[in-house]
């Protein structure tokens, strides 16, 4: 049987909603093969974040090697890393096995509002990571953090995303590398933070399309962004255009969405397998 493969480079969130576990549950729901390499342990839940411990960066080394030696993925996602170490060896290695379908998820704030990223690590983010990736989803809050704008209109939203798009274009300048040089750097500024809607924009090849989507009522957010990204490297890993992979993509967390589970005592997780049937046998 062939399958494609999707790697996902993040966090773990033990009570389950965010991080790899949201990834991995995603890429099963998109009936891929998935595999995980850990930046992070958290100690964490609906209510917030409680504790974080980084691995060493010699130990996620050895785990990349170990996934790229031998099962090699068709799309790779990268999710929560908190320091320049982590990230200077996530970009080392994805350009010496010359990753593709690289999506990256630039974590910097949990949806229960606790700091994820240090400071010291925003400037390696967009001078390591930001150039190699095939495209970036930051949300309302990152996208300032990115851009330095402050985003309260449609409006703002371009001007960010365009903004952004000049930082990845500076970072670049003067790259030589066939790889860094191959990767089509699609910004996607997700609206989910907005009042009223949730239209998200994608900004490529000098072009931006909105994909409009419904505000639906649901307070249970937990890991959507770890999800959405996700998702998009699901789509890409078969094939998809980016503009077709963001489309998909948007569907599905609207279906994990509207399923409405409720689960925890805060902003509880998505159900991400509302799409999938489930054969149970009763003995």
């Amino acid at each position: 049987m062939d399958i494609k493969k999707v790697l996902t480079i993040a966090g773990s969130d033990c009570s389950g909603g965010a991080g790899i576990q949201a990834d991995l549950k995603t890429i099963a729901a998109h009936k891929l093969y998935g595999m995980s390499a850990i930046t992070s342990l958290t100690a964490q839940n609906t209510t917030g974040v409680y504790g974080i411990s980084d691995v060493a960066p010699e130990f996620l080394e050895k785990q990349l090697d170990c996934i790229f030696d031998d099962i090699v993925p068709d799309a790779v996602k990268i999710g929560m890393v908190s320091n320049k170490e982590l990230i200077e060896v996530i970009a080392t290695k994805l350009q010496q096995y010359h990753a593709k379908n690289i999506v990256l998820d630039p974590v910097m704030v949990s949806t229960s509002g606790s700091n994820l990223l240090q400071q010291e690590a925003v400037k390696a983010l967009v001078e390591n990571l930001m150039p190699i990736a095939d495209i970036i989803t930051p949300n309302i809050p990152e996208a300032e953090v990115l851009s330095g704008n402050v985003i309260r209109e449609k409006k703002d939203v371009l001007e960010a995303v365009k903004m952004i798009s000049d930082t990845l274009k500076e970072a670049c300048q003067n790259a030589e590398d066939a790889f860094v040089l191959s990767k089509k750097r699609a910004v996607l500024l997700k609206g989910g933070h907005h009042a009223n809607t949730a239209d998200d924009m994608l900004y490529y090849n000098g072009k931006h399309i909105w994909f409009r989507g419904e505000k639906i009522k649901n307070p249970n957010t937990h890991g959507t962004g770890c999800t959405l990204s996700s998702a998009i490297a699901c789509n890409l890993a078969v094939g998809y255009t980016i503009e077709q992979a963001v489309g998909a993509a948007k569907q599905y967390i609207s279906g994990a969405l509207r399923a409405d589970l409720n689960i925890g005592k805060g902003k509880g997780p998505l159900n991400h397998m509302y799409n999938v049937n489930v054969v149970r046998e009763h003995g």
